[in-house]
């Protein structure tokens, strides 16, 4: 018998099914086991001797594999065609060696599709496990763990309130910063435009101003109204005609099959998905058998796919369409180290599949892959010179015309800026002709800022850059929301204060750590470990041996010489020149005291030097200024009508709250952001000062239900067991039915993984049979239906947003056909007592059994 493992479960069973009789193909459900997080799991006293701990959840798979491996005379490690999964191969090779449950014979494949053809001829051709790879992957695992488990505590006491630093993550959130301080600095400067609307032949066209008073005119040359109304008048008097007309032909080739990162940007560009989202949804696609492997550096694809491509244009276009030559494309990064073919349908017969996102996605895979084997389109671009009477004056159109769509009749690249006037039509014009001249216009303008990042610029910048490698761009943006650095904002990334905060200590005490060219360099080196061309060991020695003594430098220092050195380092943006002499860091409420940056318990903030006599503070963001929220004094909202004590509005180090009369025993309450500043008032304050708020008695423990805000949000409270609420206004309008279904929810999914929803996605109504509720619950695997006695998970390829009523009574119905699950079989009655029962042994306590740990 032979044993095959793959990663999932889907492709296990897609898998044994090509595979037949004679072989046992199981799942690892991805990564086996991981560095502890603990300190000492990588030694680098003992050339980086690394401790590897089995995932908890992963123990009966591991055992399961085990088992059939003493009864397998081959073991096939069938895992993901690049880095990671050559990881997981050998990790599961490592853990049945240590059990002594390894076959002699091990064979290692690789398969770029979850096809028959494909995983057959991958079978007929095995190989042994790359051992350069395998140190690429130990090297970047130790350098990631080195660096998260030595800088973290040093920001943990050096930096209240900072969470943690990553290696690359701190280098993403870097660039998010360093674009944040361009727009801050950035001064826009006004111009004006003249345009005049022209018509020739019926045909309406705008034309710009390009010469005036007999100078060439640039974007910025006028720059004021009275300039523009006068160039305006010119425009308006003079008779323009024809002077010239120039004709370029064009011609644009089609871009490459997608690799990771060209997918995840264009992805986010039209398809509005996260980078996280769209490997979800690839990732499905590839185990359905519908696209090629999703984690690649390459933009080739393989001889029959290419055959096959241009086959499908045919069949689609006429002959046109399909360029003399196969197209042949280079992989622009320097070391393509993972899969090397480009994302590619599987068969370009299949122009659909699935629904929902998984269709959405399936087509923009298909039509680029399709696109990239077509014929280059032909354009033609045309310039018309447009001169008044006394040559003065000169006026410019511009305008292109497809001759050939070639490529651009099925897919046309997403950009993230937008398009210029060399997209617009133009009429047929010869030398002088003497076209309407309909309207002048005179607009202002101002230069704008770079804008902000969005998930898919800020991929690409990082892959121009050499930071990460495609595989990794995905859980770096996430972790950076995660952590709350920062925030997504009509999908552009804005940094928090937090943010801001830990990249200023990083580029303060860490500055080479963070800078763009270590770290591009460092990838590199990992790179070169995957080649064979450098040892992963001596990389980190070469690591090891700088950034250790700096993180003992900078844990010597005491906190407020941290505080002082980064209050200096922040001057700038914390206290920005007034422009009018004045000393920037003037207390406004004392008008004696210098502001500087302090540190708290939950992290930085302004204040006076004169504190206590002036309590004047301010948040960390916040700049000077009339309206930046300072606490510069409370604000009286009204008289509580219970006590008669005065209720104000102030503003803190930690943000606006509302307080109920004076003293230290005061009561306080936080405003939380939900709430618009409009609306805000006495009622308002009254409601959050009287938290928490009772709902009730539990009806079945008898216990007090209440609701109240807390430091992760609003939430509900019974005997110890808490349930997440969505907003503010639900912790003031919940009653007690919803309450005792989110408590009971809550604890039901106690085993979920973390952040799943505890909110129903979608209610379906009632089933008509047994009237127990049926709706939509985002689960640990996926989104599944329930009617709270049977749960089903919904196909990979099915689009949630499109399900009805019906069609979760069928996945309903036909979960329940199968039976209970695995694992849940019901308890053997038990057997009647002996008549004359044996007498109990005093059975002696266990010790706690302790996690295997294993070196490697």
């Amino acid at each position: 018998m032979k044993l095959v493992v793959v990663e999932s479960p889907a492709k296990a069973k897609t898998i044994e099914k090509y595979l037949g009789p004679g072989h046992r193909v199981l799942a690892s459900y991805g990564h086996v086991r991981d560095l502890p997080a603990k300190d000492g799991s990588v030694d680098p006293d003992n050339g980086f001797a690394m401790e590897w701990e089995a995932y908890a959840d992963k123990t009966r798979q591991l055992k399961a594999i085990a088992d059939e491996a003493k009864d397998a005379d081959t073991l096939i490690l069938a895992t993901d065609p690049d880095r990671e999964g050559e990881a997981i191969s050998w990790h599961v090779q490592e853990v049945l060696r240590k059990r002594r449950a390894l076959p002699q014979d091990v064979r290692r494949v690789t398969f770029n599709a979850i096809t028959k053809p494909a995983v057959l001829d991958a079978m007929a051709h095995p190989r042994a496990l790359d051992e350069d790879l395998i140190d690429a992957y130990r090297a970047r695992r130790a350098l990631d763990y080195l660096v998260g488990f030595t800088l973290s505590p040093v920001l943990w006491r050096k930096l209240p309130g900072a969470k943690s630093a990553g290696r690359v993550q701190s280098v993403a959130l870097r660039l998010v910063v360093d674009r944040e301080r361009e727009i801050e600095a950035f001064k826009p400067q006004e111009y004006w435009s003249v345009t005049a609307d022209m018509e020739q032949d019926g045909v309406p066209f705008v034309t710009r101003l390009v010469r005036w008073k007999g100078e060439k005119i640039d974007r910025l040359t006028i720059g004021n109204q009275g300039d523009a109304e006068a160039a305006k008048k010119d425009v308006e008097a003079g008779r323009f005609a024809v002077a010239s007309v120039e004709t370029k032909p064009l011609t644009r080739n089609p871009p490459p099959p997608f690799t990771t990162s060209t997918l995840q940007q264009e992805a986010a560009r039209k398809l509005g998905f996260s980078a996280s989202h769209t490997m979800r949804v690839a990732q499905n696609l590839y185990e359905d058998g519908a696209i090629t492997y999703m984690r690649t550096d390459g933009v080739q694809m393989d001889g029959g796919a290419i055959s096959a491509a241009r086959g499908a244009i045919a069949d689609r276009y006429d002959a046109s369409y399909v360029p003399d030559k196969p197209r042949q494309y280079q992989a622009k990064a320097k070391n393509a180290q993972e899969a090397h073919e480009a994302i590619r349908p599987t068969d370009f017969s299949k122009d659909r599949v699935g629904t929902g996102d998984h269709a959405r996605l399936y087509d923009l895979i298909f039509k680029r892959a399709l696109a990239s084997q077509m014929a280059s389109a032909r354009l033609e671009r045309t310039t018309v010179e447009l001169v008044d009477g006394s040559g003065s004056h000169g006026l410019r159109a511009t305008g292109q015309v497809v001759l050939f769509p070639g490529y651009l009749a099925l897919y046309e690249e997403g950009r993230d800026d937008e398009g210029d006037e060399d997209s617009k039509r133009l009429p047929r014009m010869k030398e002088g002709d003497a076209p309407a001249k309909k309207a002048v216009q005179a607009e202002q303008h101002f230069t704008q800022p770079p804008p902000r990042y969005s998930e898919a610029s800020l991929v690409k910048k990082m892959e121009e850059l050499g930071i990460g490698r495609p595989s990794t761009y995905a859980s770096i943006l996430q972790t950076l929301k995660d952590r709350e650095y920062v925030t997504l904002e009509k999908n552009r990334f804005i940094p928090q204060e937090s943010g801001r905060l830990v990249t200023s200590f990083l580029e303060r005490f860490f500055d080479r750590y963070v800078s763009y060219d270590y770290t591009a360099g460092l990838e590199e080196s990992l790179d070169d470990i995957s080649g064979g061309r450098a040892e992963w060991q001596k990389v980190l020695e070469a690591f090891w041996r700088d950034f250790k003594p700096k993180t003992v430098e900078v844990m010597e220092q005491k906190p407020s010489e941290v505080t002082a050195a980064l209050d200096e380092f922040l001057g700038p943006y914390l206290f920005p020149d007034k422009g009018d002499g004045s000393d920037p860091r003037l207390c406004p409420a004392c008008h004696e005291g210098r502001l500087s940056l302090r540190g708290g318990r939950f992290g930085a903030f302004i204040a006076c030097s004169n504190y206590p006599e002036c309590k004047y503070t301010r948040r960390f963001a916040q700049k000077g200024g009339a309206d930046e929220g300072e606490d510069s004094g409370p604000v009286t909202l009204g008289t509580d009508p219970a006590t008669g004590l005065e209720v104000t509005k102030r503003s803190g180090r930690f943000g606006p709250y509302v307080q109920l009369g004076d003293g230290k025993d005061a009561k306080r309450g936080s405003i939380p952001k939900d709430i618009p500043a409009e609306d805000f008032g006495l009622d308002w304050a009254l409601k959050l000062l009287s938290l928490p708020r009772e709902i009730g008695l539990h009806p079945e423990t008898g216990k007090p239900i209440t609701a109240s805000i807390g430091r992760y949000g609003p939430y509900l409270a019974h005997d110890g067991k808490y349930g997440r609420l969505s907003s503010t206004a639900e912790v003031f309008e919940t009653g007690m039915n919803a309450a005792v279904v989110k408590l009971a929810e809550a604890a039901a999914g106690g085993g979920r993984s973390r952040g799943a929803s505890r909110e129903p996605l979608k209610m379906f109504g009632a089933n008509p049979e047994t009237g127990a509720e049926v709706k939509l619950m985002e689960g640990r695997f996926g989104p599944y239906v329930t009617d709270g006695t049977t749960n089903a998970t919904l196909p990979k390829s099915a689009d949630p947003a499109t399900l009805t009523l019906e069609g979760a009574l069928a996945l309903l119905a036909e979960r329940a056909a199968k039976g209970p699950a695995k694992g849940k079989k019901k308890a053997a009655p038990k057997k009647a007592a002996a008549k004359t029962a044996a007498p109990k042994k005093t059975a002696a306590k266990k010790a706690p059994a302790k996690k295997k740990v294993e070196k490697a």
